[in-house]
């Protein structure tokens, strides 16, 4: 009965591994199939070109694409690249055939001016932002206005602006406004991109579990009365200290006071500081505590 019974044991056991592989297999593959699609999506988003203004044979082009967003200054930036079209281009665009001058809407903070017959070189450009605050990181938002109009010779040029985003930190819906004949407006709101937000969110989640695990740890050493373990203790200090670096990685650049330090990161260091001034005060309590005093094992 026992040799035909020892062959069954070794089948059983690596049949009992083959669910969880499985379970395993399919969360990975869902993982980087959601991962794959997300990535996806964000690239479509930054490839994206939106268009606004006239489409007539003989007009200026504006290319205005987004390099930063700087949300602490409150600011913009702008890589602008000027091309006249048809009656007003020489050299095939890349010169003006009389003094071309760029006017801006009132967020942006500087007009653009390019002499006749001279090559036309792209110029960076800062806009003002409004609506929103960075304290808000990560669901902070942002709202402006980019607009163009045109002069050629001294003479109003229709323009046709093509706005993109290439600032992996935000994501930038573009909608044409309403403007008067000649110019072209879009209308801006911005938001922390999707790989940002979720790396964000997965930070504070990140921290409220490891000031859970110190609290356990805390919990099992003044109950059960370990006393001083200092490998513990190193580790408590350890996650201390590495949860104000691991803060200080989060995209963007947070200012302290932010919500995700309000939500996590400042309650989860107060977890951790008291979890590890208890442990060693009732440790140190218990060591100093007279041998008569000690109950009896």
């Amino acid at each position: 009965m026992a040799s035909s019974s020892d062959p069954r044991r070794p089948r059983r056991s690596r049949a009992s591994i083959v669910p969880p592989l499985v379970l395993v297999a399919a969360l990975v593959l869902v993982a980087l199939t959601l991962g794959s699609w997300l990535q996806l999506i964000q690239r479509q988003a930054v490839d994206t070109v939106h268009t606004a203004g006239s489409g007539a044979p003989d007009r200026v082009d504006v290319e205005a694409t987004v390099q930063k967003v700087d949300a602490a200054a409150r600011e913009l930036h702008l890589r602008v690249r000027v091309t006249p079209r048809g009656a007003y281009a020489e050299d095939d665009g890349s010169a003006p055939v009389a003094d071309l001058s760029l006017q801006t809407t009132a967020a942006t903070l500087e007009g653009l001016t390019f002499e006749a017959h001279e090559r036309i070189a792209t110029e960076d450009v800062d806009v003002a932002l409004s609506g929103g605050s960075i304290s808000d990181y990560p669901f902070d938002t942002y709202e402006t206005d980019v607009g163009f109009a045109a002069t050629v010779g001294g003479r109003a040029a229709p323009v046709r602006l093509l706005f993109s985003d290439n600032d992996t930190l935000f994501a930038v819906s573009a909608a044409s406004a309403p403007s008067r004949p000649g110019t072209a407006v879009v209308t801006l709101d911005l938001s922390r991109s999707g790989s940002v937000l979720a790396f964000a969110v997965l930070m504070m989640v990140v921290m409220w579990a490891l000031a859970a695990s110190v609290l356990l740890g805390a919990w099992y050493l003044t109950t059960r009365g370990q006393g001083l373990v200092w490998p513990a203790l190193g580790w408590m200090a350890a996650t201390l200290f590495a949860l104000s670096a691991f803060r200080n990685a989060a995209p963007g650049t947070p200012p302290i006071g932010c919500l995700m330090d309000w939500i996590a990161f400042l309650w989860a260091e107060t977890v951790i500081a008291l979890c590890l001034t208890t442990v060693v005060v009732t440790s140190v309590r218990k060591a100093l505590r007279p041998d008569d005093a000690r109950p009896a094992v």
